[in-house]
């Protein structure tokens, strides 16, 4: 007989009688010379495909996508069945101002007492400082956003000079901060401030655009070949509520990587252990926001690329559902699995930024049909009780299944404390397929970076491209026409799946990434790396969101063992990202572990 294997259809699969698959990656992590030389490799014509093959041979690609009959139609974008709406919420207008949508916002957070904030912060453990803590200095005049710019300036400097380098912001203008900043303070002075957004600090992610920075998207040279000739529409509506924009963060090239590493500009360090990655692709917003220098920061999530950098930061990232904000301006506007999403440093603050940057784009609209937007009430009876009510799922061969036991025992506690507290209940699911939802996104992601990279490939800017870029595209060429629908055809499977989950759930429940942050081995600080298994641990829990489409947030919960940051994953169903913020922000008050201070850290509102 031969090679073909028949898929039964996704309806017919009992998902009570899954088997868990341990993943195994089998790839080399090469560095440095070997590294380079495999690029050649990969590159030259027979040599390259014959040791592509072999690899994605042995990682079951050719198994799953070309030997086998999936019985689905393609799904080539997400598509979501009507949901039902959530309760404890106030409803957003799409088409309002951004700054009214903030002021909604605020109304569905807790009582902000001053006295409390600023007398706790006097003799408790280490705090981030939040929103609405700049916006109460601002309006007492304790201090304004032309003094913090200073700091703001200084903080920068100190950074770029730092041996090793630290690099966080791949472009800004200490003129222009200082300018936005001085229009600010005036609004302040006289009683006019946009919204409590105005004189927040905040980095945007280097391939968003932010007029007049170029969107390079971690390269050299991108800059030559695309113009910015205004703000993405996100990045509009922060300004128009009097956002400090301070400059373009710095990422891993292209967002084709998971650790953050990149050697055009310099690699972000973990401010929590500066020998340690901070994970990618958002690896300067998410650096930026953990060490103290903005309260917030805009990333692009395809892959994880908010949560990971999130989660070994010891920040929360959040992913909203695919459509929920319009990516024109983003260098992956076109994309199926890719969103702009906020990285703060509480979930407070990331409700105030998603409110802002949210509504759809007409396309979008006429094409997913979305559900109207809302928050949750963090400050009344009715959104308490809605936390018990939320039924938690939990496929606890996969929730363990991480390199270190530190992290899946510090989720775990974390359920067990949500239950007894708040008496949410766990419910134990299992989803079919896991290892064809990553082969399916990968050829997905990888499909469409190709897509937009090829042009400028071809027209001789492959030389400038870093060598994990190049390894990645040498990997995605060999990808057929026939691969990626039937990579579309897994989706709608694994849609099925999670649909049918989501019947008797509200949100599935996972860490954030299956390890901590890596060590940055030193040698790929000049040449990158490429290493798939980090990639796989990190990766482990994030794809179901991209390929899917579906909202999830990562909330830090603790610490390991060295004392890096831990994140808990909450995956949402479409459209419902109040409900994953609800119990973010119930898992954040609940925590009982206290936050510990980066080894870089800068206060900008008190200046010590």
């Amino acid at each position: 007989m031969g090679k073909k294997q028949v898929m039964l259809p996704a309806a017919e699969v009992d998902l009570t009688a899954v088997k868990y698959e341990f993943e195994q990656v089998q790839a080399p992590h090469l560095t440095g010379f070997s590294l380079k030389l495999l690029v050649g490799l990969l590159e030259a014509p027979f040599i390259g495909p014959m040791l592509i093959s072999h690899l994605k041979k042995q990682n079951r690609v050719v198994e799953m996508l070309r030997n086998t009959v999936i019985p689905e139609p393609p799904m080539f974008r997400p598509e979501f069945p009507p949901q039902e709406p959530e309760s404890g919420v106030a409803h957003l207008e799409e088409d309002g101002k951004p700054e009214d949508r903030v002021e909604l916002a605020l109304k569905c957070l807790p009582h902000y007492d001053p006295d409390e904030t600023w007398i706790a912060d006097s003799i408790a453990s280490f705090r981030y400082w939040k929103i609405r803590d700049y916006a109460y200095a601002y309006r007492s005049k304790l201090t304004t956003p032309s003094i913090v710019a200073e700091r703001f300036i200084a903080a920068i400097g100190e950074f770029d000079n730092k041996n090793p380098s630290t690099p966080l912001l791949i472009s800004y203008d200490p003129e222009d901060i200082r300018k936005q900043a001085a229009a600010s303070t005036q609004r302040f002075e006289e009683g006019k401030p946009l919204s409590v957004l105005d004189g927040t600090f905040m980095a945007i992610k280097d391939d968003i655009d932010c007029h007049p920075y170029p969107s390079n998207g971690g390269t050299t040279w991108l800059h030559e070949v695309r113009k910015v000739q205004k703000d993405a529409v996100s990045v509009s509506r922060l300004r128009s509520c009097g956002v400090i924009l301070v400059g373009k963060a710095n990422m891993h090239e292209f967002g084709l990587g998971t650790t953050g590493n990149n050697p055009n500009h310099g690699t972000a360090r973990n401010p929590h252990a500066p020998d340690r990655y901070t994970g990618g692709s958002s690896s300067g917003p998410a650096a930026i926001v953990a060490s103290g220098l903005c309260s917030a920061a805009l990333g692009t999530d395809g892959g994880g690329s908010v949560r990971i950098p999130s989660s070994l930061c010891g920040v929360v990232g959040l992913k909203t559902t695919y459509g929920r904000t319009d990516m024109r301006g983003a260098l992956c506007d076109s994309g199926t699995v890719e969103i702009i999403g906020p990285i703060t440093s509480s979930v407070e603050d990331a409700l105030l930024v998603y409110a802002a940057i949210l509504g759809s784009s007409a396309a979008d609209r006429i094409a997913l049909r979305p559900s109207l937007p809302c928050l949750p009430y963090l400050c009344s009876h009715e959104g308490l009780n809605a936390v018990g009510s939320l039924r938690l799922g939990k496929y606890t061969e996969w929730f363990n299944d991480v390199f270190s036991t530190d992290i899946s025992i510090k989720c775990e506690e974390i359920l067990n404390l949500l239950s007894e507290k708040h008496g949410c209940n766990m419910v134990e699911i299992a989803i079919p397929e896991l290892h064809e939802m990553r082969t399916a996104h990968i050829l997905s992601i990888g499909s469409e970076s190709l897509s937009s990279l090829t042009p400028d490939f071809e027209d001789g800017k492959g030389k400038y491209f870093s060598l994990d870029t190049r390894t990645n595209l040498a990997l995605f060429r060999t990808f057929t026409a026939s691969d990626y629908v039937a990579a579309q055809c897994l989706r709608r499977r694994i849609m099925h799946y999670h649909m049918e989950i989501f019947k008797k759930v509200d949100v599935i429940v996972t860490p954030t990434t299956g390890m901590t942050a890596p060590i940055i081995p030193p040698a790929a600080l000049k040449s990158g790396e490429t290493d798939l298994q980090v990639s796989g641990n990190l990766m482990r829990f994030v794809v179901p969101a991209n390929l899917l489409g579906l909202p999830a947030i990562s909330v830090p919960v603790g610490y390991d063992k060295h004392g890096l940051p831990i994140g808990l994953q909450l995956l949402g169903r479409p459209w419902g990202e109040a409900s994953i913020l609800r119990l973010a922000a119930a898992i954040e008050e609940i925590c009982p572990e206290p936050k510990k201070k980066p080894v870089q850290f800068f206060d900008l509102l008190k200046g010590n």
